[in-house]
């Protein structure tokens, strides 16, 4: 009977890969898209925030506050020198019905204000790095957010692409709303 069920919510899935939606959000003109290389990931994503380029630069920079976007456990610094930063972290999530955890190490190089580079130096994935790349855009801010991820996994490719494309969504979309909800209380240091 479980293997019955598995293999229905892997065909439902797969019949979703083939109907891809990539503008999921309008409430944050949310971009997303995925692309499959070999066993990589390419993730292109972009989402508008009614924030000032300072307050979107200190929003993606308080690395311990990513404890409030869904799935993600812990996020710490653990170390901070000059312009790098590393941050461990623990996301909790499910493929399916099956519960994940994943854990990492991710080294920050805050280039600029408007420049982040990371890469995971060490963790369950075999590779996840990537830029965070900010820009005015009218009254608020579009964060840019490139990566390329490759999963050390049992799972199959189109389940990972299924399961990045969702919940990469949920967790851009609860980043902007974060990211608004601080600016109402007017926790980003900015004026």
């Amino acid at each position: 009977m479980l293997n019955k069920l598995f293999f229905s919510l892997l065909f439902v899935s797969c019949q979703a890969l083939l109907n891809p939606v990539y503008a999921i959000s309008n409430t944050y003109d949310l971009h997303l898209q995925v692309y499959p290389n070999e066993d990589q990931f390419q993730i292109i994503a972009d989402y508008k925030v009614s924030l000032s380029p300072c307050q979107a630069s200190a929003y993606l920079k308080d690395y311990e506050g990513a404890r409030s976007i869904p799935g993600i456990k812990e996020s710490k610094i653990i170390s901070r020198s000059g312009n790098q930063v590393k941050v461990e972290r623990v996301v909790e999530d499910r493929i399916m019905l099956i519960p994940i955890t994943m854990r990492s190490v991710v080294q920050y190089k805050e280039l600029s204000e408007q420049i982040i580079d990371f890469e995971q130096i060490s963790g369950d994935a075999k590779l996840y790095k990537g830029s965070w790349r900010i820009e005015p855009e009218g009254e608020g801010t579009r964060f840019q957010f490139r990566a390329n991820v490759e999963v050390s996994s049992f799972v199959p490719q189109i389940v990972v692409e299924y399961f990045i494309k969702n919940q990469m969504t949920k967790r851009f979309e609860a980043m902007a709303e974060n990211a608004t909800q601080r600016l109402a209380q007017k926790q980003l240091g900015c004026k």
